[in-house]
């Protein structure tokens, strides 16, 4: 079934009107090198300054916002867009030269921080420390620039600032990847647990109508009202498996030992089964009596299927529940006692994974003096 978390959350219209925001607010910082373009004196110059600053700040904006959704989508950024996006930058900041004079340095830290938050640490480093460098470089190389100590000192805050701002977006990346897989098992879980409940339920009860099915058949003719009274059992026993699927997809089903043992007197009678059922149950704490259960219900439900038996014991103690029968035994046992309970059918691999849960055994093979089968099921009493 497809629930509601098994989807990814859509991103809000908040969320992308915040992304742009973060990338645009920075765009400030262009004013000095846009203030000495509207200032040119020629109008070329005037226009190459406020055309190139504002196709930077258009591309600086998109790139952020590309490489951003690529981070949500917990995409890798390839390695050779980046470099060229990076390169796009410095030569639209370098074509500004005639209409910017030398403030336009103030591009470059813009290119710095795009490097940090698109390339590879080391590819990074190498274009934040060439940016660092070329405001003292230029200002020695060409007349009439100064040396902008304040761009150098900008170039590696903004640095720091986008690397810390990367390995948020890292981080918060991982989170929520690690939420989804979460929900992903816990929807698993809940799969398995509800496919296990219906297993048990439906094993069980068809089992009791199958024997009870094959019993009215046999007495039609030789005892007709034991014959219908067989048959409304049947059809009771068919009510209540369509209750408890009910219930079990609802989540509202309860399992007790006391209607799981009235439920196996009932099933044994009906396959001719002599049953010695305890009539005084110790007080169990409700995940321990919910438990035995289930495990009264699964061992019953083999002994009425598989073992041949004429007699069936079940004992319970506060730390464990036994099932044994006087039947051909398991299959490939070669004599052994009870042994750890292996994968087996599904009703004892759901078994053992809600013993498990209570830090219990399962283990299952001959009884103690070679003969029949034993299914036993041990809780530590300290578990409360």
């Amino acid at each position: 079934m497809d629930l509601p978390f098994d989807r990814p959350s859509p991103v809000t219209r908040r969320w992308r009107v915040t992304g742009w925001l973060l990338a645009g607010v920075w765009l400030f910082f262009l004013n000095i090198p846009l203030f000495t373009a509207v200032h040119q004196a020629q109008p070329w110059r005037r226009a190459v300054g406020v055309g190139t600053l504002v196709v930077f700040g258009v591309l600086y904006v998109l790139i952020f916002q590309w490489a951003r959704g690529l981070r949500q989508a917990h995409r890798p950024i390839p390695v050779g867009r980046a470099r060229a996006s990076v390169g796009l930058l410095l030569a639209f900041g370098l074509a500004g030269i005639p209409g910017t004079a030398g403030d336009w340095l103030t591009t470059l830290v813009f290119v710095a921080a795009a490097a940090v938050f698109l390339l590879p640490p080391v590819d990074a480093l190498v274009v934040v420390v060439l940016c660092a460098l070329t405001p003292p470089v230029a200002a020695a190389l060409v007349p009439g620039w100064q040396a902008e100590s304040t761009v150098v000192f900008a170039v590696l805050l903004a640095s720091f600032a986008m690397f810390g701002v990367s390995r948020l977006a890292q981080r918060n990346g991982e989170l929520r990847a690690a939420q989804a897989e979460i929900r992903r098992l816990a929807v698993a879980e809940e799969r398995a647990r509800t496919a296990r409940d219906l297993h048990d339920i439906l094993g069980h009860s068809l089992t009791v109508v199958a024997v009870k099915a094959e019993l009215a058949g046999r007495l039609l003719e030789l005892d007709p009202a034991r014959a219908g009274t067989e048959i409304a059992d049947v059809e009771r026993l068919a009510r209540q498996a369509l209750a408890d699927v009910r219930r079990t997809v609802g989540a509202y089903r309860e399992i007790s030992l006391s209607g799981e043992l009235a439920g196996a007197r009932t099933a044994l009678a009906a396959a001719g089964i002599d049953g010695d059922l305890p009539d005084d149950l110790p007080a169990l704490p409700a995940a321990r009596e919910e438990l035995f259960g289930w495990a009264v219900r699964e061992g019953v439900t083999n002994v009425v299927r598989h073992s041949g038996a004429r007699r069936c014991v079940i004992r319970v103690h506060p730390d464990r529940v036994e099932i044994a029968d006087d039947g051909c035994g398991p299959a490939g046992d070669g004599g052994a006692g009870p042994q750890p309970a292996g994968d087996g059918g599904h009703g004892l691999l759901g078994l053992r994974e809600r013993v498990r849960r209570l830090d219990g055994t399962v283990t299952v093979g001959r009884r103690p003096d070679g003969t029949g089968f034993l299914l036993r099921v041990t809780v530590p009493v300290e578990q409360r």
